[in-house]
């Protein structure tokens, strides 16, 4: 099926990034590692997928998330949170990385104050400009002055000293993650280059840290990495989660993202990783087209982001799918509030619909999962049902 053409505005706006990054890889000598391309097609100021303007979310947009669905998932978080913000104390933060439209920070701190559990502050942590403005624009709506008047927003993280909670919803997965490749038994780095106009996939020596990277995880697997695997690794998520944890002295980290432990990420199945592209609903063969008008993605490697967690001096919580945190934090509890609030059958039809879409396995219920840490507190209820960490 041929590709719908692009709007005038949209080619413009194409262009534009597509010389920008043209300009970086003249000046880099031919070549730009691909985690840098990704970097400027999501973030470029301005030009990136998610510091423009386009809508990203929900029907109009090209993918949708979790939150966008409804209040029943940032429900069943609040109430897998609300236990650790009662034991830090009315001092206690939360920090949203990467909050999208703002409807789950919306959802989420209406229901921590119904539960008696509302942060002291509720800070939101998000590169794109664009964003920011729409989640002040939806909180100021949605909440009340004086739970309004909680949330904050950061150019980085939290400045000092803080316990609280740490939340990311698919936010590892868009982290501009480099692209290995095995050459000859050697680790090469996949670089983008240009062919003409045209963006190409170019192979260069891999340096220390990522050659170091691929050998670690290749000792783990059943067998090394055929000749031509390519994969994606972030060598950096430990430091990643170091940084965004900042000084948390107490508290408890959680993300959700799509997926797999490390042995089936690395399948021999999947030689060439997991990296996608998605454009209007639709997977996108060619990740290097259309940059800034398409999301670049790869799935988590979930046995290193509990490497990272540990790592960062937090103890491991858990690890289960969406399916069963939801489940096991609420979740029938809150359909069933929610449709003796409903107004029709439609709406109770609607709320059925968003409880199978976040819990199916075809749906969102077994592609993405939940991994949490703790430090000084307990979250370790928050797991109890359907636990996977015999997987990592």
């Amino acid at each position: 099926m041929p590709e719908t053409p692009l709007p005038d505005d949209a080619r413009a706006h194409n262009a534009r990034l597509q010389a920008l990054i043209r300009e970086q890889i003249a000046a880099a000598g031919g070549a730009i590692p691909f985690w840098r391309f990704m970097e400027l097609a999501l973030y470029a100021p301005g030009l990136g997928y998610y510091s423009a303007g386009a809508t990203k979310f929900g029907a109009a947009g090209d993918f949708v998330t979790a939150p966008e669905l409804g209040a029943l998932f940032a429900e069943c978080v609040a109430e897998a949170l609300a236990p650790v913000l009662r034991q830090l104390g009315p001092d206690a933060r939360m920090l949203e990385i990467g909050a999208g439209s703002g409807r789950f920070a919306a959802d989420a701190l209406s229901h921590l104050d119904a539960l008696g559990a509302a942060p002291g502050r509720y800070a939101i942590l998000e590169p794109s400009a664009d964003l920011r403005e729409r989640q002040r624009a939806h909180l100021a709506q949605a909440l009340p002055p004086a739970l309004h008047a909680r949330v904050e927003w950061l150019q980085g993280p939290m400045p000092d000293d803080w316990t609280g909670v740490l939340f990311a919803n698919e936010v590892v997965d868009a982290l501009p993650t480099p692209r290995f490749s095995i050459l000859g038994g050697e680790v090469f780095e996949e670089h983008v280059a240009l062919d003409g106009d045209r963006f190409v996939r170019s192979d260069r020596p891999a340096d220390a840290l990522l050659a170091a990277a691929v050998r670690h995880v290749e000792s783990q697997l059943d067998a090394p990495f055929a000749d031509g695997y390519r994969s994606e690794l972030l060598p950096q998520l430990p430091y990643w989660v170091q940084a965004v944890a900042g000084g948390l002295k107490a508290g408890a980290l959680l993300f959700v993202d799509y997926g797999h432990p490390r042995r089936e990420y690395y399948d021999p199945r999947r030689p060439d990783g997991t990296l996608r592209a998605f454009h209007r609903h639709q997977v996108v063969a060619d990740v290097l087209a259309r940059a800034g008008l398409q999301d670049l993605t790869a799935s988590v490697d979930f046995t290193a982001l509990a490497e990272a967690g540990t790592g960062a001096g937090f103890g491991f919580a858990g690890y289960c799918t969406q399916a069963s945190f939801l489940i096991g934090n609420g979740l029938a509890a809150r359909v069933d509030a929610h449709e003796a609030r409903a107004t029709d059958e439609a709406a109770r039809y609607a709320l059925r619909q968003q409880a199978k879409l976040l819990t199916l396995p075809g749906g969102m219920g077994e592609r993405f999962q939940v991994m949490g840490f703790a430090r000084d507190v307990d979250l370790d209820a928050a797991f109890l049902f359907g636990d996977l960490a015999f997987r990592l």
